[in-house]
């Protein structure tokens, strides 16, 4: 079970903004690094989803004794992209989902990933975050389901 996550953003306050709305909650500045935000899923978020929106720059890097925890710090050059990304369930519908991203000029588009739809969502066209809607939740659940039921077979190592 993840209980959050936290991402990158040239702009963490408006990030956090669009992703509250698109969540179904809102956001908040949060007490962690400089200029982070939080969005949050909505009162009937029955997993209490939650994001942290960190600067582009702003990186957590392991702590150096028994007793230190995560510290942070910053890159010069932070990378735009990378292969992280997440999906989320939202209440919102495919249409609306698209039209905040036309509404932010982020690429927000209909996909089929087999079997299940997601609308990707490019957060600041950097960063992709897959929103699943109800109908497209439950398409996720049904394959993950069928999928945990089947024996995995072994792939040789390379």
């Amino acid at each position: 079970m993840i209980f959050h996550a936290s991402i990158p953003a040239d702009d963490p306050e408006h990030v956090a903004r669009v992703l509250g709305e698109l969540l179904g909650g809102g956001y908040s500045p949060f007490h962690v690094g400089r200029r982070s935000f939080m969005a949050r899923g909505g009162a009937d978020d029955e997993h209490r989803t939650a994001i942290e929106v960190y600067p582009r720059d702003e990186v957590m890097m392991p702590g150096t004794g028994d007793e230190d925890m995560v510290r942070q710090d910053h890159l010069d050059n932070p990378p735009r992209y990378g292969c992280f990304h997440l999906a989320v369930g939202t209440k919102l519908s495919k249409g609306e989902i698209v039209a905040i991203g036309k509404r932010e000029s982020w690429r927000a588009i209909h996909c089929s990933r087999g079997g299940f739809e997601v609308v990707e969502f490019w957060l600041e066209n950097s960063l992709m975050i897959e929103f699943l809607t109800p109908e497209m939740q439950a398409q996720y659940k049904a394959l993950v389901t069928g999928a945990r039921n089947r024996p995995i077979a072994a792939a040789p190592a390379a």
